[in-house]
């Protein structure tokens, strides 16, 4: 790394097994609370969080995105400019994504901002701060990435496929959790199926160095290949689970363009 480059030393890192266990039984029960997951990964996973960090300024592509802050935030608020981008996509699809589950980007904000008044944390590092935020709004980006839905089955496939790009300890404890109480009722099936899902995530490319400003403007198709996405199709021959733990009527749907 550059010498010139200097990041700000690590900020006292704590871990909080008990405060992410009530969090994790709360969002179990309610899973429509975001503000839960947020606080149970939190709670334990500063120090994975620390190094992807460190991963990510030691990058050539990542030292780049960390001296000139780009705003992810504003790019997925501009909803008049992803409208206006040609169908097809990854800018188009991010927003039909969201305008079917009546979603914005703030959601996230906000439900980030209550994890963190639960937690007590004070923000006293900016150059952490960029990119916790940055981490938090790839969420429903890579939903659309890999094609899995809002659903409960989907959140936690989600979920699998960001644990192979990020191994947040606070994630394994959810996943460990959703593999027991899934959604779909097939108690081989499910976990093998988040597997697959955790693996997807682990063989593509690193999703936190992607320049997403860009990508939006670019066809979904080529944003997944360009990013080692494996198709749907590939990873998940059944097809894609669409499952609710409470009313318990999964189904699969198989995926197309992906």
């Amino acid at each position: 790394m550059d010498s010139s480059f200097v990041v700000a030393p690590p900020p006292p890192l704590r871990i909080e097994w008990r405060r992410a266990w009530r969090a994790m039984r709360a969002l179990l029960a309610d899973p429509d609370r975001t503000e839960l997951a947020f606080e149970a990964i939190s709670a334990v996973s500063a120090r994975d969080f620390e190094r992807l960090f460190q991963r990510f300024v030691a990058d050539r592509e990542g030292r780049r995105l960390f001296t000139e802050r780009p705003s992810l935030l504003d790019a997925l608020r501009d909803r008049a400019r992803l409208r206006a981008l040609p169908d097809g996509s990854f800018g188009r699809a991010y927003l039909a994504f969201m305008d079917e589950a009546q979603l914005s980007a703030d959601g996230l904000v906000d439900a980030d901002r209550i994890s963190e008044q639960e937690l007590g944390v004070v923000r006293i590092d900016p150059d952490r701060t960029w990119f916790s935020e940055r981490l938090r709004d790839m969420h429903d980006l890579w939903h659309v990435l890999s094609g899995y839905g809002r659903d409960e089955a989907g959140e936690a496939a989600n979920l699998a496929f960001s644990y192979g790009q990020m191994p947040f300890r606070g994630i394994a404890l959810i996943l460990i959790a959703v593999a027991f109480l899934e959604p779909h009722a097939n108690r081989v099936t499910w976990p093998r199926y988040l597997y697959r899902a955790w693996r997807r995530g682990r063989r593509a490319a690193p999703l936190t160095l992607a320049r997403y400003e860009e990508l939006l403007l670019r066809p979904l198709d080529e944003v997944r290949a360009l990013l080692g996405i494996a198709p749907v199709s590939a990873v998940h021959p059944a097809g894609v689970i669409v499952a609710w733990r409470r009313s318990r009527v999964p189904h699969a749907v198989m995926a197309t363009g992906s």
